[in-house]
């Protein structure tokens, strides 16, 4: 059971949180949730894929990082080779609380292995927040205010049933083989074959962008091979 807390100045006070990477602050994921409004920012670096949650009914968007459980390709040691981080990463060890009346919180995972004695201050002498603490917190609301939009963009995503299977095998340089099945991605020929309403639609309702932005991001699919490769020793 998860060993959450809310962030309490006074609980809290000499609380320190590692900013560091690595696979003891546990780093090796092989993927981390995206929202569509952090799209343009990490399509850069990570293909970005949809999973349809069948036990919360709903799709999320994942950044991937590996082809399988516990593996982080962008992971070299205590870094993490990439421009940019998902915001479900940099928040790490907060989260995303609820009062009884629906206000959010700032919620800490008191079993992180990121708090740790010798990082960043969370608080100052006199409880207040750090800057560090303060860009958490923005990184918090934009996440929060990002998952309400997801549910925008992907109920538009069924109404215009732009949502494909995907299945994608991949041989290595060594011949071993790897599947990611039960993903999805957008479907180009249904968007290609959209009407100038319905474009101008998902235009109007700032979901063209992320649209395309995933699309792109596919092109790091060939990337995360060829990281694969060098982690396996060839290329």
């Amino acid at each position: 059971m998860a060993n959450h807390a809310i962030l309490d100045p006074e609980r809290h006070r000499d609380l320190r949180v590692a900013a560091g990477y690595g696979a003891g602050y546990g780093d090796t994921l092989m993927s981390a949730i995206a929202v569509p409004d952090e799209f343009r920012r990490v399509q850069n670096d990570y293909p970005i894929l949809f999973r349809h949650d069948l036990e919360a009914d709903r799709f999320d968007a994942l950044a991937m990082f590996g082809f399988e459980g516990g593996e982080n390709l962008y992971l070299d040691g205590d870094r993490w080779d990439a421009g940019a981080l998902p915001l479900s990463v940099e928040i790490r060890p907060f989260l995303i609380g609820r009062t009884a009346q629906g206000q959010g919180q700032v919620h800490l995972d008191l079993d992180s292995p990121r708090i740790d004695p010798t990082g960043v201050r969370v608080f100052d002498e006199e409880g207040a927040p750090t800057p560090y603490l303060e860009a958490v917190i923005e990184k918090l609301r934009a996440l929060d205010t990002g998952h309400h939009r997801a549910a925008e963009f992907f109920a538009a995503l069924k109404r215009h049933d732009l949502l494909e299977p995907l299945t994608l095998d991949v041989t290595l340089a060594d011949g071993a083989r790897h599947r990611l099945i039960g993903y999805h991605v957008i479907d180009e020929a249904k968007l290609a074959r959209l009407d100038d309403a319905s474009v101008a639609e998902l235009h109007r309702e700032g979901h063209l962008m992320p649209i395309f932005m995933a699309l792109a991001s596919l092109t790091n699919l060939s990337g995360l091979i060829a990281r694969k490769n060098r982690r396996s020793g060839h290329g």
